[in-house]
């Protein structure tokens, strides 16, 4: 039996781009996951929910990283009103493509 082929590919091994503690940062790692998939970056949260004070990250492919963070940075600058006026624009989008 031969060894499957291994393709080495750093581009695509996760880079951690935010990271959050306490009994909030599960909720606040899901919304960041959503966040970046809504602008069509796949994301990963680690972390374990059975503790809620342990850390969850939220992890992209390296060669999305950048990208993911100055979202994230742009999101958080604008602040709650920001996030709620991009999901009813989302919303709209996605109503109008239907």
């Amino acid at each position: 039996m031969s060894a499957p082929n291994h393709i080495d590919s750093p581009d695509l091994d996760l880079e951690t781009i935010f990271s959050a503690q306490g009994t909030l940062a599960e909720v606040e790692s899901m919304g960041i996951k959503n966040l970046l998939e809504s602008n069509g970056i796949t994301a990963v949260v680690y972390g374990d929910s059975v503790l809620p004070v342990t850390t969850f990250d939220v992890r992209v492919a390296r060669d999305q990283a950048a990208r993911a963070l100055e979202i994230v940075t742009e999101a958080q600058a604008g602040g709650p009103l920001a996030a709620e006026e991009a999901e009813k624009l989302s919303e709209s989008e996605t109503d109008g493509a239907a």
